[in-house]
């Protein structure tokens, strides 16, 4: 987690004052670095970034001039980075999406497979049902099985929601290709800000004993995805990626051979640090003894990662000052616009302002309009 310099702050009050706020700034070379980070440890792996963590449409480009593929999870994000390739050559742009983009929601309407078809991307399945549809609506795409794992220590659990039960996976395969149907990979999802690296570890075992059976009934799979789960270091207690990087080259290298390709699904450990907020103090109370701030944000908007990712965002002040336990909440009229009960602030007054780090990931995304409020201003640095 990075600590704030003098010399930050007072670029975030310059981009403030020009800007107004609530500001929403990204910093796109944090997002070279990440993807930098990630492919120096994980050199064998093929980034898919997940288009959900922050679909902004600059950070999509920005990763795909670094050289990432895409995981989408609706026919908008899909579009999304197919724009990003209209400047190509035809014949590369026509090439592109078989390459570049896995869509990685294993529940997919009619209508989005048969616009899907077209382009034949990898597209992923974890029961018989959506088989069905893949076979009806979009044959020519190329699947990818997701199986069932554990989920245990990890932020956002989703292992209740997607995947095989892998007594089941092997069945699922051969029943793909009796379809004549292909199946290019299995993939599994250990957990959103995985901070229990044994998750992984029995996901690629189970994804090896799986592919050995599916081989040994005559199917061979080329295509292993590990999902998403990187841990981004938001306070101490994260475990380091670099352990996590070496634990997962030297499994990958004993469990299965040289010539699978290999994917995987980063969202958060690409932006979460890119992205920081700008918000300014509109009203102060002090209710039951306490000091209740009110922003011109709040769950509704940037910091709705507070409400669909478990996430806590601390605000710092450009003030100095004894520090004392107070609330924050958001402009909206519901009270469950609450950001905080016990943030940590010197004495305020309407009009200061207040900043949020490491709020790069699932935040704006989900960004509404509740009330009236339109999410913040969305500001590039380092372009």
């Amino acid at each position: 987690m990075e600590i704030a310099t003098q010399d930050t702050t007072e670029h975030l009050l310059k981009i403030a004052e020009q800007h107004g706020t609530p500001t929403f700034v990204v910093d796109l070379e944090k997002i070279r670095q990440n993807y930098k980070e990630f492919k120096e440890h994980l050199p064998r792996i093929q980034v898919y970034y997940a288009v959900k963590a922050n679909s902004d449409r600059e950070i999509v480009k920005t990763l795909y001039e670094m050289g990432a593929s895409f995981d989408v999870a609706s026919l908008p994000e899909f579009m999304i980075v197919y724009e990003n390739i209209k400047m190509l050559p035809k014949k590369e742009q026509e090439d592109f999406i078989w390459d570049k983009v896995i869509y990685a929601n294993t529940i997919k309407p009619i209508e989005t497979l048969q616009k899907l078809d077209h382009y034949k991307p990898l597209v992923t399945f974890d029961n018989a049902e959506e088989l069905k549809k893949i076979k009806q609506h979009c044959p020519h795409a190329g699947l990818v099985l997701r199986i069932r794992v554990p989920n245990t220590g990890s932020m956002v659990e989703l292992s209740s929601k997607f995947g095989a039960h892998p007594s089941e996976a092997v069945d699922l395969i051969c029943d793909a290709f009796e379809s004549d149907l292909v199946v290019e990979g299995i993939s599994f999802h250990v957990g959103s800000q995985c901070n229990n690296f044994e998750n992984y570890m029995q996901a690629l075992q189970l994804s090896a004993s799986i592919l050995k059976e599916s081989e040994s009934r005559g199917y061979e799979i080329k295509i292993l995805d590990i999902g998403g789960g990187f841990p981004v270091k938001y306070n101490s207690k994260v475990r380091s990626f670099t352990t996590l990087a070496r634990k997962l080259n030297t499994e990958i290298k004993r469990l299965f051979p040289e010539d699978i390709q290999i994917l995987a699904e980063p969202g958060r450990f690409m932006v979460a640090n890119a992205g920081t907020l700008i918000t300014k103090i509109i009203g102060k109370a002090v209710r039951d003894g306490k000091t209740c701030y009110y922003l011109n944000d709040g769950v509704y908007h940037t910091f709705s990662g507070i409400v669909f990712d478990h996430c806590q965002y601390p605000l710092k002040s450009f003030k100095d000052g004894e520090k004392k336990v107070c609330s924050a909440f958001g402009p909206t009229c519901d009270a469950f616009d609450t950001i905080s009960v016990a943030e940590e602030l010197p004495e305020l007054e309407i009009g200061d302002l207040l900043y949020a780090e490491n709020i790069g990931a699932y935040s704006i995304a989900s960004s509404t309009y509740f009330n009236g409020f339109p999410p913040a201003k969305v500001v590039y640095i380092n372009k």
